[in-house]
């Protein structure tokens, strides 16, 4: 196979993201299943690249599958001898989108959801030496299911699809008796740990030690060290049961609404905070879904942080574990998106709001039985794959009504299973009643605050366009909500828009998410290249601003 290399000019690992995919369950054994694979589709095969999407540079397949076209995925691995006797993992980060697994031509499990993981023990279907992995997979962007920002014709806010395994696949043994989930509460001075499949076992943390009883363990912190994007302290820990054991972490944040001065803020540790954020919509320029290798996180972050931002929107899109654990252990709050589901309607969902038709009942919106339950269960095993992280703050129900449908019944239901974090039920337009925010979009026109009685939130505005040539991905069309012809006029435009926000934070903002981080095919309105390799902007031009929103916010 070619040897390929990344947007930066990087070559290629052999292994591409071989590095332990849960850091927050993490053990020392483990086998990593990325790399080369065969593929076949459309009667032919050819070599690809794991966990790159065939659609992608970086996968180094030559043509592209066709949406609603069958991929079989193979490959032969064999267990390391001292794995005997235990139990055997096969984990998959995400499958876009309804993947079945075979090992040895048994049909161990089916999974639907193109954007959440899934496990299961193949220890049984094993035999001695080589064994053989089958995966069938279809993505067919069945929007009764989670389908993103993928589209058949792609252009303009819509993306290239993504099909086939795009995160990382890998093994790894167990004991009989192994910690199955984790999960982690915590408070402004406690943490309590609770697992599943272990009941007895034992929590170390520096030089305590903490018994788990009936698969519980609670930590009380006599001085504690509180997390925020300018301290990003973890508590690391240890546990261990049942002849399992994982490395872990935590930290300890308390989020809440307070009224300040007859003005409701969002509150960080209990002081009001300005979450200055980007939309991210986690696209690469040559993997698409994935980026080249996982220090890419690190580094968008760390120059984000640079700039004066302290929040990203992962908007419509779930990345892998490693892409949160940055965002906690850098300090960089996450205000996390659903992923969408059901119909998009332009003239509904696009045109109507921009004239300010706001307001719709969604009572009657997205009907089919199916799409709601699918659309619910995956918000909830969202969360619950993502409660551990501290990085996150809030959870995006739904966005300009994109497959919205009963959003109070939503936000009911995911404040039941999670009464710690804010939620924005209705970013954007078709407000309900029940959201911890008044959430506006605000692309057009003078930036002004919302009506409700309710912490003021500007989840999307700017999309200021300056295009580099030399590193776009499409010449003929450029997508974005206001032109700059040179990078003066894009960063005297930009400083004009943020100087605006810094009286509707006195008034009552908390927040905002300018359009966005990079350019992603036409949609030419990030602060980088699609490429990652120009920043439009430098540090020094934005930080002062930052600076003055943070202050403004705590003024009387």
């Amino acid at each position: 196979m070619q040897r390929l290399y990344t947007a930066e000019g990087r070559s290629l690992p052999v292994i591409p993201w071989n590095r332990y995919p849960r850091p927050q369950m993490l053990r020392k054994d483990w086998q990593c299943l990325n790399g080369v694979w065969e593929l076949r589709f459309h009667g032919r095969s050819e070599k690809i690249r794991v966990p790159f999407c065939p659609e992608s540079l970086l996968s180094g397949v030559t043509i592209s599958p066709e949406i609603g076209e069958e991929l079989q995925y193979l490959r032969s691995f064999s267990i390391p001898p001292e794995w005997e006797g235990q139990r055997i993992l096969l984990h998959f980060g995400a499958v876009m989108r309804d993947a079945t697994v075979k090992v040895n031509g048994k049909e161990l499990c089916r999974h639907q959801n193109g954007y959440l993981p899934f496990s299961v023990d193949i220890t049984d279907a094993l035999h001695q030496g080589q064994n053989e992995l089958l995966v069938r997979v279809v993505n067919d962007l069945d929007m009764r299911y989670p389908w993103g920002k993928q589209s058949r014709s792609r252009g303009g806010m819509w993306y290239t699809p993504c099909s086939g395994i795009w995160q990382t696949v890998w093994m790894e043994p167990v004991p009989q008796e192994y910690i199955r989930t984790l999960n982690i509460k915590t408070g402004a001075d406690w943490a309590e740990i609770e697992t599943t499949g272990i009941r007895e076992g034992m929590v170390e943390l520096d030089d305590q030690t903490f018994p788990l009883c009936d698969g519980k363990a609670r930590i009380t912190l006599s001085h504690p060290h509180l997390w925020s994007p300018e301290d990003p302290y973890l508590y690391r820990f240890v546990l261990t049961g049942g002849g399992d054991r994982i490395d872990s972490y935590f930290a300890l944040r308390t989020l809440t609404t307070e009224t300040i001065n007859g003005i409701p803020r969002l509150c960080l540790n209990g002081k009001p905070y300005y979450f200055n954020g980007l939309l991210d919509q986690g696209y690469w320029s040559d993997g698409l879904y994935t980026s080249a290798c996982p220090e890419a996180y690190e580094q968008d972050i760390l120059a984000l942080k640079a700039l004066g931002f302290n929040t990203l929107r992962k908007h419509i899109k779930i990345e892998p574990e490693q892409f949160y654990y940055d965002c906690d252990r850098l300090g960089m709050i996450v205000f996390q998106d659903m992923v969408n589901n059901g119909e998009y309607r332009y003239i509904r969902d696009t045109i109507l709001p921009t004239i300010h038709l706001l307001k719709r009942s969604d009572r009657k919106l997205n009907t089919n039985p199916e799409t709601r339950q699918n659309f619910l269960k995956s918000m909830e095993e969202t969360a619950m794959l993502l409660a551990n992280h501290p990085c996150i703050c809030m959870w995006t129900i739904f966005n300009e009504g994109w497959g919205q449908f009963c959003a109070d019944d939503a936000y009911r239901r995911l404040k039941a299973l999670d009464s710690d974090r804010w939620i924005d039920s209705t970013s954007g337009w078709f407000h309900q009643k029940e959201s911890d925010m008044d959430s506006l979009h605000i692309y057009f026109g003078r930036l002004h605050l919302g009506k409700e009685k309710k912490p003021q939130f500007l989840s999307e505005f700017g999309g200021f366009v300056w295009k580099c040539p030399e590193h776009s991905f499409n010449l003929e069309k450029t997508y974005g909500y206001r032109i700059c012809k040179t990078r003066e006029d894009f960063f005297t435009e930009l400083r004009k828009l943020y100087l605006s926000l810094i009286p509707l934070v006195k008034a009552g903002l908390c927040g905002s998410v300018y359009t966005q981080v990079s350019d992603v095919e036409d949609e030419t309105n990030g602060l980088f290249t699609f490429d990652r390799a120009v920043q439009k902007l430098r540090p020094e031009e934005l930080r002062d601003i930052a600076e003055e929103l943070s202050a403004a916010v705590c003024e009387k």
